[in-house]
């Protein structure tokens, strides 16, 4: 499972055709995460990513994070 989420951040970091660290720069500068690469990918590795950075990372990639009632 914690590779399916990473592999699906990163998959769509890439769709939206921009680098790791562009998005970590964006991250560093709108919401004053560190600038480090490595630290991000050990966020998305060991799903650590605090559901305010979710937010913040799917915000930055221009992503809503849409809560749907299952049917």
């Amino acid at each position: 499972m914690n590779l399916d989420i990473r592999n699906e951040i990163k998959s769509v970091i890439v769709c939206e055709g921009k680098t790791m660290d562009e998005v970590v720069n964006r991250l560093a500068e709108d919401y004053g995460w560190s600038r480090s690469v490595p630290n991000f990918s050990c966020k998305l590795s060991h799903v650590s990513l605090r559901y305010i950075e979710a937010l913040e990372l799917a915000d930055s990639l221009g992503y809503d994070v849409i809560w749907k009632k299952r049917r």
